[in-house]
């Protein structure tokens, strides 16, 4: 028999039934990157092709005066909000608000080469594309007006991703997102009846426990959550408490970098290179010192679809128990290192 769980930082019940591993599916068709070019002259996101994008807010060049460049933050050429407005609102009727959709959509170029993966790159370029992350998010964060920003990956048709070519994305809205707002509430909550940190007891006793720890380093941990919306849910997080990534010490990026790379690449050689999405959670830009959040990276391969029951109820079904994905991942992290 399966069982539910209920995930402390949403409240949200996760069904685990492993039985529904077995139902029969039509296999996920994908390209994988060995069957890319290295250089696409259709992609504007290939070196050579830079007037095709929006001019650049952000580059690092390669080391020792070459011209060419490693990562390139660029606008996105087709935002979901717009540069200009107000969070101004107006009302119609006493039920429904709007505002201008404003805000900023940036693209982070992350490699010049068309077919070669975050998984893929070497450590030392890994942490320059954590210093883009951290260089535009504490540019965004200055303006005042927008209040949360998001830093996400789409990797795979099933992901949601529409370049082949890898990259990632930040958005910054005016508002916080509605996400954002539970999990902040429930994590108030509990500082208000414990005083401590829901997310640093999470993690002091996912440490103690060891079933759901995949790997762990001086300031971070990798785990799987006790109730995993999705199965190989991996959680990267700080151990010291922090809400905000925009305040990382640029001494803990090199290891942060280091650790992303393992988790993905244990991901990669471990379930066949599947989609996924990554995304940095992490506090308002008016909460950064709060004492309440904690930011940390989510890794969710995409290896089932959502479907009625899910869309319908609110509630995730799992296919595997985090602790057997934690053993599995830890047994192979244990062999590539």
């Amino acid at each position: 028999m399966g069982e539910l769980r209920r995930d402390p930082t949403s409240n949200d019940w996760v069904v685990f039934s492993t039985d529904r591993a077995k139902r029969p599916q039509a296999p996920l068709q994908k390209t994988r990157c060995e069957e890319l070019p290295p250089f696409d002259k259709s992609c504007p996101f290939c070196p050579g092709n830079e007037s095709r994008t929006p001019p650049e807010l952000y580059r690092h060049p390669v080391p020792n005066g070459n011209p060419d460049w490693l990562v390139r933050v660029v606008p996105n050429a087709f935002p979901a909000l717009a540069s200009t407005g107000t969070a101004q609102r107006t009302e119609e009727g006493r039920l429904f608000h709007r505002m201008d959709a404003f805000g900023a959509h940036e693209v982070v170029i992350e490699t010049p080469s068309h077919n070669t993966p975050l998984a893929l790159l070497d450590y030392g370029h890994i942490e320059q594309v954590m210093k883009s992350y951290l260089e535009r998010y504490k540019a965004l964060s200055r303006d005042r007006s927008l209040k949360y920003i998001t830093i996400f990956k789409n990797q795979g048709l099933a992901a949601g991703t529409s370049l082949a070519h890898p990259h990632s994305q930040l958005v910054a809205t005016p508002v916080a997102s509605p996400a954002y707002r539970k999990y902040f509430e429930i994590a108030v909550d509990y500082y208000d009846d414990v005083g401590k940190c829901l997310y640093c007891d999470m993690l002091r006793q996912e440490k103690e426990r060891g079933v759901r720890v995949v790997a762990e380093a001086d300031n971070f941990l990798v785990f799987h959550p006790y109730a995993s919306h999705s199965a190989y849910e991996t959680w990267i997080a700080p151990l010291e408490h922090s809400a905000s990534f925009g305040c990382i010490g640029p001494q803990h990026v090199p290891e942060l970098a280091g650790v992303l790379k393992d988790a993905l690449l244990a991901i990669r050689r471990g379930l066949d290179d599947p989609d996924f999405n990554l995304m940095f959670l992490t506090s308002t830009t008016d909460d950064e010192d709060d004492p309440y959040y904690h930011w940390h990276i989510r890794i969710v391969p995409r290896l089932t679809t959502l479907a009625g029951f899910e869309l319908g109820s609110g509630m995730r079904i799992n296919t595997m128990y985090p602790e057997d994905t934690a053993k599995m991942l830890r047994d192979l992290w244990r062999r590539e290192s």
